[in-house]
């Protein structure tokens, strides 16, 4: 047999075995050295291909789709530093739980470590930000190796999905020359099923250990549900079950997908991030017992509550064994399905305090009172941005926010709503890279994405923008400019006046339309709420990318948010201390 004949059925075993296994679509990045992966995904007749000249953006689109259709992805890319502009998408994939399959193409092992060009140490290179990693053999075509490829393949879409989901590597040692060749027979499979999907069950506690819990909680009056980041919508139901029937007040992180919706509201709690601001509020504040479902939410206040008060009994709920509690509390941890935790504990509910719930239902209607009192705006804040975003953003769409200020205007103006609002953001690690590629991933999914966004985040990511013009995604961009990185103007190096713009501020002095123009985008520049509404709408109504540019002052916008702060903690004080509490 022949170096192409054999290469083409290696490499099209596993890539239908691939397919076979569940994965649906690729993100490839074009190269010499894997052109077999890249021309065998290509021909699959099932595979769906995207491509993306740039490697560091296309792991982060992967990390968008899969993100969006909670299925695994696959990305190819050529030898050397090609697969190293993936580590970013990689370490956000690895700490936000998202499945990826990372086909490297690589040297065969006698052109490795002799100064051959275009070859590094591909071996294991992303450490431990990966759950496996594989070096596959050079290709054979007897029924041996063409098994041993399939097998590979199945259990790289496993080894992404078992317990935590996460991206796994697989490195392709290929010889020249490269090219398949497409009328070899038999050259997807032999005609067996060459992969079977794993089955996977719901894990739930025995009803002794659901009624160990119960008594545990019983012990306090005072107790809070938070649900942080996840991305399980059937979850809203069950959380408001349970805290309907134990009287208690949910705090819902933006990313929590319980703030939108038709299910039940009355006792989700949108603004506890302002609300726990406040020093002298959090300390009339102290809960008893908390219940964790998801990540760490973003709120730094509700951290605060966490370290003032580390003495109330912690319980973090996770589907599969895993540690996320940064705050060093005496944490119980239960393993189980949260929708089947939820539902088992629902049913238990006795001797809770009616007047905690109410307490918390009269601050979050304060609170919320404060943070919409927009009457006399007519001029844009970035807090009035994102208010007017929500306002204006179709029913069932996806919102996409940048970290930084972005994620945190969502948790404060992102109300309780029955439309449908699908919120996005990449909290594995909380980075500013790759924010427009992943919003164009959950874009592709052909749902209206809106993605508000940092000048600074954007500047880090504007070659996304190439493939969201090449395939004609729909995605409103929404660029907030406040030439520079306004974080931390609320922070304490705020006051280092010395070098604190070359540092922090960072100024890009960048004018957008230039970029819209490079990508042959529209472009507007909204300097009004009436404008910026009309541009919206506008984008909303035609197919395509938009971006719109919202300028705003640094200085100015910490000063409105801490006015609404301080209004909001005067009132809530009052509140607490007037005995209505």
């Amino acid at each position: 047999m022949s170096h192409i004949e054999t290469l083409t059925k290696y490499v099209g075993h596993f890539v239908d075995a691939l397919w076979q296994s569940g994965v649906e679509q690729v993100v490839i990045s074009p190269g010499s050295r894997s052109t077999p992966l890249a021309l065998m995904m290509t021909e699959h007749p099932h595979m769906k291909q995207w491509v993306n000249l740039d490697e560091r953006s296309a792991a982060f689109y992967a990390l968008g789709l899969a993100k969006e259709s909670q299925k695994p992805v696959a990305l190819v890319c050529t030898s050397g530093t090609a697969a190293a502009n993936y580590m970013p998408a990689v370490v956000e994939a690895f700490y936000s739980r998202i499945p990826l399959i990372l086909l490297t193409a690589d040297r065969p092992h006698e052109l490795r470590d002799v100064g051959a060009p275009q070859a590094i140490n591909q071996i294991q290179m992303y450490g431990g930000f990966v759950k496996w990693f594989h070096e596959m053999m050079l290709p054979e075509a007897n029924p041996a190796a063409l098994r041993y490829a399939q097998q590979q393949a199945a259990r790289a879409m496993q080894q992404a999905l078992e317990g935590n989901p996460g991206p796994v590597h697989l490195n392709f040692p290929f010889r020249e020359p490269l090219t398949p060749d497409f009328t070899i027979e038999n050259m997807w499979s032999s005609g067996e099923v060459a992969a079977k999907p794993s089955l996977y069950g719901r894990s739930r506690l025995d009803e002794n250990d659901v009624q160990r819990l119960v008594e545990m909680l019983q012990t306090g009056k005072k107790g809070l549900i938070v649900v942080g980041p996840q991305e399980d919508a059937a979850l809203a139901d069950a959380v408001v079950r349970l805290a309907e029937n134990w009287k208690l007040p949910v705090l819902a992180d933006p990313l929590s997908q319980l703030r939108s919706g038709k299910h039940a509201k009355t006792v989700i709690m949108e603004t506890y991030d302002t609300i726990l601001k406040s020093a002298s509020v959090r300390e009339k504040l102290q809960p008893d017992f908390i219940i964790r479902f998801g990540a760490m939410p973003v709120s730094k206040p509700y951290l605060f509550l966490m370290k003032e008060y580390k003495g109330a009994n912690h319980i973090v709920v996770e589907k599969h064994a895993g540690y996320r509690e940064p705050v060093g509390m005496n944490t119980q941890f239960v393993y189980s399905d949260p929708i089947e935790l939820c539902e088992a504990l629902a049913d238990s509910a006795s001797g809770i305090m009616d007047t905690w719930l109410s307490q918390w239902q009269h601050m979050n209607a304060i609170a919320r009172e404060v943070l919409t009192d927009d009457s006399e705006m007519f001029e844009l804040t970035e807090g009035i941005a994102m208010q007017d975003i929500l306002k204006e953003t179709p029913e069932q769409s996806n919102i996409f926010v940048g970290n930084s200020m972005p994620i945190r205007d969502l948790d404060s103006f992102f109300f309780a709503t029955d439309k449908h609002i699908q919120p996005w953001c990449n909290r594995g690690t909380n980075g500013i890279d790759g924010v427009v590629s992943t919003a164009l991933g959950v874009a592709a999914s052909g749902k209206r994405t809106t993605l508000v966004i940092g000048d600074l985040s954007f500047y880090h990511d504007m070659n996304g923008l190439m493939l969201g013009r090449n395939y004609g995604l729909d995605l409103t961009i929404v660029v907030i400019n406040n030439n520079g990185g306004g974080i931390f103007s609320f922070l304490p190096q705020a006051q280092e006046a010395a070098h604190f713009e070359a540092l922090f501020g960072t100024p890009t002095n960048l004018d957008f339309a230039n970029a819209a123009g490079l990508y042959q985008l529209p472009y507007t520049l909204a300097n009004d709420r009436k404008a910026f509404a009309d541009a919206l709408q506008e984008s909303y109504n035609k197919k395509g990318m938009h971006i719109i540019e919202v300028r705003t002052e640094r200085e100015a916008n910490v000063i409105w948010h801490r006015d609404k702060w301080q209004q909001a903690e005067q009132k809530l004080l009052h509140y607490l201390e007037s005995g209505h509490a």
